[in-house]
């Protein structure tokens, strides 16, 4: 037996509980993963509260990292012995061992311990095709990006920084914005004290950004439409403050034909190819230290519930790890 996080119902973090699991030989094309650190993601909230459905009783969590302890007929590229990471569906990560789809799984560098590839994978991978893939990004861009001091926005802030982009990052408080400055971010905005579309204005000389990285969703969505330049992207990759309400698509082209897209890094990973070239890119940016992973939060797994309140409450910053 194996203790996991399991929920029989959505809801708050009440629902998560701490129970014992069963875990048996893993199947055609899965990998059974021994965990050493798993990740804390917003993702998590949606599935648990029911904004993302699932079919219960259900496992929660998309990232983690370990050793492969065993492999199912068809599974090549992984072996028993292998340190592994990963950043995908289905949840369950939220255990201390399981049988998972192999196809997500990539090899870790030796460089890379398991805490720090916890903590990165699906917020790094995030960050990789939004800079590298969405929006392609050059030295000499000048971008806004929302929740700058968060976990994606603080790898944000470093690899805009590593591209030569200037980064105007909107934080929820002046401790965020010295945290966000501190890894690169070149301006920030705290909203709780400053309307961001005005200060975007100012900062650009009132030409707007061309592109806008809002994971916020229903709070800043019309501002950050106000932030763009004519043509410019709006790339909506959250809803932490509720989904974005419907809106006419007059509203773009009345701000100067603007573009709108709704990716997911499970889209962007999708094909084998595509996953391997993104970790490569993410591993190279970590070990040569571009990047730094700050890991602000760690908890026990069975106290993934107080995690979950402390994420919603915004009281976390950078990454946050759970320990089986």
């Amino acid at each position: 037996m194996a203790k996991a996080i399991r929920m029989t119902a959505t809801g708050g973090p009440e629902v998560l509980e701490y129970v014992d699991v069963e875990v048996g030989e893993p199947g055609p094309g899965e990998a059974r993963v021994r965990q050493a650190a798993i990740g804390l993601n917003y993702i998590d909230v949606y599935f648990r509260t029911g904004a993302y459905p699932q079919t219960l009783p259900a496992g929660l969590g998309m990232e983690g990292a370990g050793v492969v302890e065993a492999v199912g007929e068809g599974v090549t590229h992984v072996k028993p012995g292998d340190r592994v990471a990963y950043a995908g569906r289905p949840p369950g990560a939220y255990a201390e061992l399981r049988n998972m789809p192999a196809s997500v799984l990539v090899k870790l560098p030796d460089a890379i311990d398991f805490d720090t590839a916890a903590a990165m994978m699906l917020q790094g991978l995030t960050v990789q095709y939004l800079f590298r893939r969405t929006f392609p990004l050059q030295g000499g861009k000048t971008i806004l990006f929302h929740a700058a001091a968060g976990g994606v926005g603080l790898i944000a802030c470093q690899w805009a920084k590593a591209l030569g982009v200037t980064m105007i990052g909107t934080v929820g408080s002046d401790e965020k914005a010295e945290l966000a400055k501190a890894h690169g971010c070149t301006h920030t905005i705290n909203y709780n004290k400053e309307d961001f579309v005005e200060r975007v204005k100012e900062i650009t000389g009132g030409k707007g950004v061309p592109v806008v990285y809002d994971s916020i969703g229903k709070d800043t969505f019309t501002g950050s439409l106000d932030c763009l330049s004519p043509l410019g992207m709006m790339v909506s990759f959250g809803a932490a403050s509720g989904p974005v309400p419907p809106f006419s698509l007059n509203e773009l082209a009345s701000r100067g034909s603007l573009f709108i897209t709704r990716p997911s890094v499970f889209n962007y990973t999708a094909k084998r190819e595509d996953l391997d070239s993104m970790a490569a890119d993410l591993f190279h940016m970590v070990e040569s230290r571009k990047i730094v992973i700050g890991i602000n939060q760690r908890y026990a797994l069975k106290d993934a519930g107080q995690a979950h309140r402390d994420l919603e409450s915004r009281k976390t910053t950078g990454s946050t790890i759970l320990i089986p």
